[in-house]
């Protein structure tokens, strides 16, 4: 069974950093891409970051671009968001997605989600 559980969440201050991380279990996810979405109360999910199977290709918002780099573990089934000058405005739910195609899952679409970890930035 495919599991997928995020870590690093938390509350934080304004300007600070948190580094999140995603594991995926239940089959080899090397050929997948990876992503990060997230949801604040009230609005719709977004996407943050993307990246390919091998790590070639990235995607980020414009909310987040130059602020946010995503990664991936050199077992490939394990992605990781690093969050640097985090803004109120960042505060909501964290996703970790997994899908085989980097144009899908850029639109929302994935095949496997997490449960969401929750980051919280304070002014």
């Amino acid at each position: 069974q495919v599991q997928l559980v995020e870590s690093g969440g938390g509350l934080v201050q304004a300007g600070g950093s948190l580094r999140l991380s995603c594991a995926a279990s239940g089959r080899t996810f090397s050929d997948y891409a990876m992503a990060w979405f997230r949801q604040a109360p009230g609005k719709e999910r977004e996407s943050v970051a993307v990246i390919g199977w091998n790590g070639g290709s990235t995607y980020y918002s414009d909310s987040v671009k130059g602020r946010f780099t995503i990664s991936r573990g050199n077992a490939k089934n394990t992605v990781y968001l690093q969050m640097n000058s985090l803004k109120p405005e960042d505060t909501a739910v964290y996703y970790c997605a997994l899908d085989p195609f980097f144009n899908r899952i850029r639109t929302g679409q994935a095949t496997y989600w997490g449960q969401g970890t929750q980051v919280t930035v304070s002014s």
